[in-house]
């Protein structure tokens, strides 16, 4: 199994799970907020945070512009909604010297090709390809060019539109995430024995990126086979914004990356043998017949 390597880790087979917490939008446009929800991400223990990259003039429908709605910026358009939210290039590269700070990596989902071409000089590790986006061969080109290893997520994607992605981006550096486009996604929807099947079918590495308000099925996902997890954070859930309510505050990521590690020494080898510490319970227990 390939593996693909992010800042100073290696992801794949035979190597702890690297586990993301998902920022995304949920600064609402507020640096500070970002750099609370860092520290949250160092604190937990996690091995990235990754941020979401959009030009709202793409990005959005022109249908969606003029929409109004309430914001806590006031009653405001859509368009000027998600201009509120974005970081502008001294922003992210403040980020940038905060992660390196706190000693934590960074990089971002891409929603446009102007954004790759925004990111670029940032030198992040990687880049994010969202579900939304799997079927969009400009952007898939365009991230590629770029030489820098591509996680990509598969969420409301069928395997004919998966295959055709990746034979688009080709299997080097490529990551696979199996998800549920859903916010919050419900346990019945999460089907993750899709993740051995990913595995077997691209034989390049395959994680999970999860929208469940709940631990359990992220931590399963682990022992599917999954090496990567992705899980969005918040600092509070009752915040304002559309992904918080799918978010994990700091105690949930905190409990997250503990169960993730305890049931990585859970997991162990494939070598089936009598452990020095039964020894004495078989010697007292065990009776062989004459």
């Amino acid at each position: 199994m390939a593996e693909v390597r992010i800042s100073e880790k290696k992801v794949g087979d035979h190597h702890p799970c690297f586990i993301v917490a998902e920022i995304g939008i949920n600064h609402n446009g507020d640096m500070e907020i970002a750099k609370q929800l860092i520290r949250v991400a160092k604190n937990a223990g996690v091995d990235a945070v990754k941020f979401q990259k959009r030009t709202p003039e793409i990005c959005v429908p022109p249908e969606q512009r003029v929409a109004m709605r309430e914001t806590p910026w006031g009653y405001i358009s859509y368009m000027d909604y998600r201009k509120r939210v974005e970081f502008n290039f001294e922003q992210y590269r403040e980020i940038g010297s905060f992660c390196k700070e706190q000693g934590i990596t960074w990089f971002v989902s891409v929603w446009d090709e102007p954004s790759v071409d925004f990111m670029e000089p940032l030198n992040v590790p990687c880049y994010k390809i969202s579900s939304a986006l799997l079927t969009n061969d400009q952007l898939l080109h365009s991230v590629r060019s770029k030489g820098r290893p591509v996680i990509l997520s598969t969420g409301m994607s069928s395997l004919e539109e998966i295959d055709h992605a990746v034979s688009v981006l080709g299997k080097e550096d490529l990551l696979l995430l199996h998800t549920c486009s859903v916010y919050p996604a419900h346990y019945e929807e999460l089907n993750l024995r899709v993740i051995p099947m990913l595995r077997e079918r691209y034989e390049i590495p395959i994680g999970y990126s999860g929208h469940e308000t709940g631990l359990p099925s992220s931590v399963a996902a682990v022992a599917l086979g999954a090496c990567m997890v992705e899980r969005h954070i918040t600092l509070d859930r009752a915040m304002w914004g559309s992904d918080q309510a799918a978010s994990l505050e700091p105690n949930g990521i905190t409990r997250l990356v503990r169960d993730i590690r305890l049931v990585e020494m859970a997991l162990g080898n494939r070598e089936k043998r009598v452990l020095p510490r039964e020894l004495p319970i078989m010697q007292r227990l065990r009776h062989t017949q004459d």
